[in-house]
């Protein structure tokens, strides 16, 4: 009887944020959600022209919003262990998960946590201003669909059980910061079917790239 094969779900601590820049040849969470068209701000026309080599992604790394939530990270990741101890959290700079099942596909996760029962899930920190009522509305109940395909994507690489999202708004009036924390978990048994078809999405796009063919483009719903 042939022996079964192994799925092996691999974490590499790389060594450098440009070792880590170079292994995001692949799928990852923050391109996922423009394979599917839920990306405000690039297609998948524009996501199969960078990984084909076409053209090069804009370094955004000096942007503010950017700055600010590299910045705030560590500091709400504490705050989470603090205000949720029955998790524990986890954490190493420069992490990529990747998953046998989906060689196009890694994760770089803002942390990982394990329950009491050990179970294992993704922990993802969000930094957001909001500047008009409509931002504000997609976090009314619910994860904006850009940020709930990034943590699909974990899901798949990791094969963890569950996500935990914590979400900072900041929202100014005059001189002054008001800041508002939201939390949203996530259970893979409750997302299985929207995993298989985003799994299903990506490996056809990657197939695409693979073969220089350009894909439709897909655009977001306004």
């Amino acid at each position: 009887m042939a022996e079964r094969k192994k799925i092996m779900v691999k974490l590499t601590i790389l060594k450098s944020r440009e070792e880590w820049l170079k292994a995001r040849a692949r799928i990852g969470g923050s391109d996922a959600s423009a394979i599917v068209g839920k990306n405000p701000y690039r297609s998948n026309v524009d996501l199969w022209l960078e990984k084909t080599g076409q053209t090069i992604a804009e370094d955004i790394s000096d942007k503010p919003y950017v700055k600010y939530g590299t910045d705030a990270e560590p500091h709400l990741r504490a705050l989470f262990a603090l205000d949720y101890p029955e998790y524990r959290v986890g954490y190493k700079e420069n992490n990529r998960f990747t998953n046998d099942k989906y060689p196009w596909a890694h994760a770089s996760l803002d942390g990982w946590l394990s329950d009491q029962d050990g179970r294992m899930g993704v922990l993802e920190i969000k930094t957001t201003e909001i500047l008009q009522s409509m931002q504000r509305e997609k976090w009314n109940h619910r994860i904006p669909d850009n940020y709930y395909i990034q943590v699909l994507h974990y899901l798949m690489v990791t094969e963890f059980d569950f996500v935990m999202l914590k979400a900072q708004l900041k929202s100014r009036f005059g001189d002054e910061v008001y800041l508002q924390t939201k939390h949203y978990k996530i259970e893979r048994c409750d997302v299985a079917g929207d995993i298989e078809y985003l799994r299903d999405a990506e490996e056809k796009f990657w197939q695409m790239v693979q073969d220089k063919r350009k894909p439709n483009t897909v655009l977001p719903e306004i």
